[in-house]
């Protein structure tokens, strides 16, 4: 009943910020609340999610390194262990001599350390590293979740994310 809505509310929130998070970027910052409107025409809460969206996007780890690029959902196929998986990467920011995969979370609850994070948040972070290292095997790999709700970007320490995928069942 009234729990099944508010996970669906809070999927469709995430959504909508996922949707502001990686078509924003693109535009002149003085036209996000319009593009925001266009996008999200139906949102009750569009001057929050905008708020929440410019918030987020204003950190400044998110930006490109020199002579590096910030790519936005980036579809990910790799070999792990034997088995195919497939993922997509919210933010990826690609230097030189570091990669960094970045995934957005827009949970109510935002963990205080990444020890806090979920296990299944770490395993996917944890597979994204795997991935990427496969295929920029020159550079050092990180990962990071961006909070939303409190625009907060937590690196991953590797041994973390790298402890959880070693304890992950790959169906």
């Amino acid at each position: 009943g009234e729990a099944l809505l508010e996970t669906e509310a809070a999927k469709a929130r995430g959504t909508a910020l996922h949707l502001l998070l990686e078509q924003l970027p693109e535009h002149d910052p003085a036209l996000w609340p319009d593009l925001a409107a266009g996008l999200l025409p139906e949102a009750a809460d569009l001057a929050e999610l905008l708020a929440e969206a410019q918030a987020a996007l204003a950190l400044p780890g998110l930006a490109a390194p020199p002579g590096g690029q910030v790519l936005l959902e980036v579809p990910l196929t790799a070999e792990i262990r034997g088995r195919r998986l497939y993922g997509a990467i919210d933010r990826l920011i690609v230097g030189p001599d570091l990669v960094t995969a970045i995934d957005y979370k827009s949970n109510a609850v935002v963990p205080q350390r990444p020890e806090d994070v979920p296990e299944g948040l770490l395993r996917q972070m944890g597979a994204y590293a795997e991935a990427l290292a496969q295929i920029y095997p020159d550079r050092r790999i990180e990962t990071a979740i961006l909070w939303t709700r409190t625009a907060e970007l937590m690196p991953l320490p590797r041994d973390i994310v790298r402890s959880a995928m070693q304890g992950a069942t790959i169906p």
